[in-house]
């Protein structure tokens, strides 16, 4: 069981505004929504809302992974912003530093991926059942004094934990994962490596492509 203690609330971190969009930084360790069960109201929309009562939620990130997080201002962004994500529209670049030497230094991970009922939410590969899942992924530096690589990742879909499986499952888990690396590669950082980084949309209602980055907090 892995404890809720979310970082204290130092502001919100607004990356864009308008009057229909909310861009955030979403800091580690802070639930997207809300969980089940007491002491886990705490999240960025709860946040995002105590300023912004419009904001409704289009997307989510894993509680351990930081940076980007779009939100809609009203019922009609929301369902706007969703099409565009439904649609492919919108995209996304995360980094993450994981364990080993990845080889080739580019390519795509296609592994169908599925939950692991018994064990959620994990999610596992499944040949015959899982849904199809794309990731892209590039090695930016390798770190040799620790056996660390520093890799971009271009998620084509949008699976629960897809990057963090994908990953896994290439042998190169990301260091600070608590559900899908080992207790040494999780034990390599105090928090989950991973950063949503970049995004890229056209404005609902403008079609101006916004282009939009956090730094890399790690």
């Amino acid at each position: 069981m892995i404890t809720y203690n979310p970082p204290a609330h130092a502001g919100l971190h607004i990356l864009y505004l308008d009057d229909s969009i909310i861009v955030v930084d979403k800091p580690a360790g802070l639930l997207s929504v809300p969980g089940r069960g007491d002491g886990k109201q705490d999240c960025m929309v709860a946040r995002v809302q105590a300023e912004f009562a419009d904001a409704l939620i289009v997307h989510r990130l894993d509680m351990g992974t930081s940076g980007i997080m779009v939100m809609a201002r009203g019922k009609a962004m929301e369902r706007a912003l969703s099409i565009l994500f439904q649609t492919r529209q919108v995209h996304k670049r995360y980094e993450a530093v994981v364990a080993g030497q990845v080889t080739p230094t580019r390519g795509e991970i296609h592994l169908p991926l599925l939950t692991d009922w018994p064990n959620r939410p994990r999610q596992m590969v499944s040949f015959a059942l899982g849904k199809p899942s794309c990731t892209r992924y590039q090695v930016l530096v390798y770190y040799a004094e620790t056996d660390t690589s520093r890799v971009a990742l271009e998620p084509i879909t949008g699976r629960t934990h897809q990057l963090r499986v994908h990953l896994q499952a290439l042998g190169h888990p990301i260091l600070g994962d608590e559900l899908y690396a080992s207790a040494e590669v999780c034990a390599k950082a105090q928090r989950l490596l991973l950063h949503a980084a970049w995004i890229s949309f056209p404005h609902p209602l403008t079609a101006e492509v916004l282009s939009i980055n956090s730094p890399i907090p790690f």
